[in-house]
């Protein structure tokens, strides 16, 4: 009678299992497969904890790249407003020699509507 046998009649009967025969050289060498398969998803795991360290830090630089860029549009956002203003525009341009219309301007002639 083999080995795995005597280990079933023995878990059937309910008889003390002797350790030392069920993890024997040649159980070890059937199940290297199972082990290597193991140690695969193990190696899996590391790779995904660190990937996702690494995404996270990427994704948190990315967020304060964004933050200072929204802080840099709000600010050239304000002075451009506040350049085209009329009284901003009308000290702008006065090094120029232009002035400000004080008649309306003239129409030339009637405007068709088609």
């Amino acid at each position: 009678m083999t080995e795995e046998k005597k280990i079933k009649e023995q878990v059937t009967t309910g008889q003390k299992l002797d350790w030392k025969k069920l993890i024997s050289h040649k159980w070890v060498v059937r199940n290297i497969p199972f082990f290597l398969f193991l140690t695969l998803l193990a190696v899996l795991y590391i790779y995904n904890g660190h990937y996702t360290d690494k995404q996270i830090l990427k994704i948190g630089t990315t967020e304060k790249k964004i933050r200072e860029l929204e802080f840099e549009y709000k600010t050239v956002k304000s002075e451009v407003i506040f350049r085209s203003k009329a009284s901003e525009l009308i000290k702008a341009v006065e090094p120029l020699g232009l002035k400000e219309l004080i008649v309306p301007p003239v129409l030339l002639g009637p405007i068709e509507k088609k």
